[in-house]
């Protein structure tokens, strides 16, 4: 099932280049028939986008290979990475559109036949909305940090792509030629914020952060319902990392317990939380019941 997993992430992120290098063809194709500042601005963050493609493919097919002597833990984080650098590509992106827009404020311009530029940047829009929609959800759903970082970003692209055309639109129905630099330089300013967000979530993954508070609580309650014979459970925590979730506590048994029976007691539990959490690698260490309790805890039923 992991295994199935794995290869399904990894040729999403490959058909993503591709993808990437078709949607930039059509919005410098946009630009060319325009000669539009904003469309330009659009086709450079979609150069970007071809980057991120690459970084991401490779990035996900490094995560996924199995932990070794140098790596026992796995390879996961290297995807908080990918989505780190993403997160800077985006934040660039958005300085390429700015540097762009600021000499056309000076000497703004119609565009040329913007009804065709307008026609070819609208259906580069519906197919990166579609495809950043698509790995958005599979990368939430298969804990995949570079390739939602990668959704996130290309959705990025879909807002830049909109308010481009919201401003010519504006443009050739007022007549006001400065609206089209302008309204770049809004869009830019967005997709900073968009960047700086894709940025923090993933220094956060770095960082060691503990698993959602709806899968905590069912990791409580799944260690809460299979303790039998136990006589407590503390020190509890969790981490993240990538697709892998690493879950550690301190199970107390009574001291003339043997370890058979404790061991016993361990293995239920670790499929227990399994089965609330797929994919957690649990980590159980057992001590007698004269050990003073530290850490969080969880009250067993008696």
């Amino acid at each position: 099932m992991v295994a199935d997993n794995n290869t399904f992430v990894r040729r999403l992120a490959l058909f993503g280049i591709p993808l990437a290098f078709g949607v930039m063809g059509l919005k410098l194709c946009a630009w060319w028939v325009t000669g539009s500042v904003a469309l330009l601005s659009d086709a450079l963050e979609s150069t970007v986008n071809v980057i991120a493609a690459f970084l991401a493919y490779f990035v996900i097919r490094y995560a996924q290979k199995p932990a070794d002597d140098d790596h026992p833990y796995g390879h996961h984080k290297a995807e908080y990475l990918s989505a780190v650098l993403e997160g800077v590509l985006i934040v660039v992106a958005a300085l390429l559109i700015i540097r762009e827009a600021i000499p056309a404020l000076q000497n703004p311009t119609l565009p040329d036949a913007p009804f065709l530029g307008l026609a070819i940047n609208g259906l580069a829009a519906v197919i990166n909305a579609a495809w950043a929609t698509l790995l958005i959800r599979v990368g939430r759903s298969h804990r995949s940090p570079a390739l939602s970082a990668d959704g996130q970003h290309i959705m990025s692209d879909v807002v830049t792509s909109v308010g481009v055309i919201v401003g010519l639109v504006l443009v050739l129905a007022t007549g006001y030629a400065i609206l089209d630099p302008v309204l770049a330089i809004l869009v830019a300013l967005n997709i900073i914020w968009q960047g700086w967000k894709v940025i923090a979530q993933s220094v956060a993954g770095l960082m060691d952060v503990a698993v959602s508070p709806e899968e905590a609580e069912a990791i409580r309650q799944a260690i809460k319902e299979n303790s039998e014979g136990s006589l407590g459970v503390h020190y509890l925590r969790s981490r993240r990392a990538g697709a892998a979730t690493f879950v550690a506590f301190d199970l107390v048994v009574p001291s003339k317990m043997s370890v058979r029976d404790a061991h016993v007691i361990c293995d239920r539990l670790e499929m227990a939380v399994h089965k609330a959490v797929p994919g957690t690698r649990v980590t159980i260490h057992v001590e007698p019941e004269n050990e003073m309790a530290h850490g969080a805890g969880i009250e067993l039923s008696r």
